[in-house]
């Protein structure tokens, strides 16, 4: 996918290049006044992004274009950019990224961005010193058609599914939006530190459910996207595939082991994460002894879509939902 979008950049960016004189973006004709709508773009990737941006702007929503590019379920390792969408990149004033492998085609836009005042928020370097390297675990499938050179570091990019970082986060955007529009300094902090307040409360909740459970071992017969909520607990794991793995079938060992450890530790669950077919999982469970094993989910917010955030879906309702489902697991 990376090859296909590098490929295709040049002919977006001539597209681009061509059309956004005619888009209204912040142009006008010779001798007529621009009257096109000066709100502040704001371009976010994913969800978590989304909703924290959201957050922090509280009432002050209604006064920027705030836009979600992965609104339609697509998932961030699987997503290829339309013209459309570096366009957007392109000519917004504020983009917030995770900045992971899976942005490599936005690090390219931006090369040629339309708007050179753009600000930028990367995930991955505001959480710099919190960003975790994949790994590969006791039992893990090997992905095989990887891609990261012997002598590269490949890097965890759901940084969004811990607690702790996302309060980061929101200071960045406060701190961010503050520089764009100073007026409103008091309203972003504010907000900012509301929504910190309700993420330190869920955190806590987090903590005690841990502390207080009967288990600390997750099993996941599917990718594992939640490292850093698991790091952020002191829960261990086992998994069929690393969090950013493209492989969707599990080896006889791959099975094998995961079904054993199910047994050893006498769990009464095993994970998936949202969207899974439960194949692996129901293959897992059928190679117990027991046999009898329930399938919980965990949502690592990689697909939500425009629809669900219209119904009301909120980061902190999906971490709500999360911790639920751990309650259960764990006890």
């Amino acid at each position: 996918m990376k090859k296909w979008i590098a490929g295709m950049l040049a002919v977006f960016m001539g597209v681009v290049s061509l059309s956004i004189p005619f888009a209204g973006l912040h142009t006008a004709e010779a001798g007529v006044k621009d009257t096109s709508d000066k709100k502040l773009k704001i371009v976010t990737t994913i969800f978590p992004e989304y909703d924290w941006t959201r957050a922090v702007l509280g009432e002050r929503e209604a006064d920027v274009e705030l836009t979600m590019l992965l609104d339609n379920g697509t998932d961030l390792h699987s997503f290829q950019p339309a013209v459309k969408d570096i366009m957007k990149v392109s000519g917004c004033d504020l983009l917030i990224y995770v900045g992971g492998e899976s942005d490599e085609w936005i690090e390219d836009a931006l090369k040629s961005a339309q708007n050179k005042n753009m600000k930028t928020i990367n995930l991955m370097e505001v959480l710099a010193d919190s960003i975790k390297e994949e790994e590969t675990v006791e039992g893990m499938q090997e992905n095989e058609h990887g891609h990261k050179h012997e002598d590269e570091k490949e890097y965890d990019e759901h940084v969004w599914t811990s607690l702790r970082n996302a309060s980061t986060v929101c200071d960045a955007i406060a701190e961010t939006l503050t520089e764009m529009d100073p007026e409103n300094k008091d309203i972003y902090q504010s907000n900012a530190e509301a929504y910190q307040k309700k993420l330190s409360a869920l955190d806590a909740e987090y903590q005690n459910t841990v502390e207080n459970a009967k288990q600390n071992t997750l099993l996941f017969a599917d990718r594992f996207p939640f490292r850093y909520l698991t790091d952020d607990y002191g829960l261990n794991y086992y998994a069929a595939f690393s969090g950013c793995s493209a492989e969707s079938e599990a080896s006889f060992k791959t099975i094998t082991f995961l079904a054993k450890k199910v047994d050893e530790l006498g769990l009464n669950s095993v994970f998936t994460i949202e969207k899974s077919d439960d194949r692996i999982a129901q293959t897992v469970i059928e190679n117990t002894k027991a046999k009898d094993q329930n399938i919980l989910v965990l949502n690592s917010m990689q697909s939500i879509t425009a629809q669900e955030i219209a119904d009301g879906t909120t980061y902190l309702s999906v971490m709500e939902e999360n911790l639920k489902v751990l309650k259960e697991a764990l006890n």
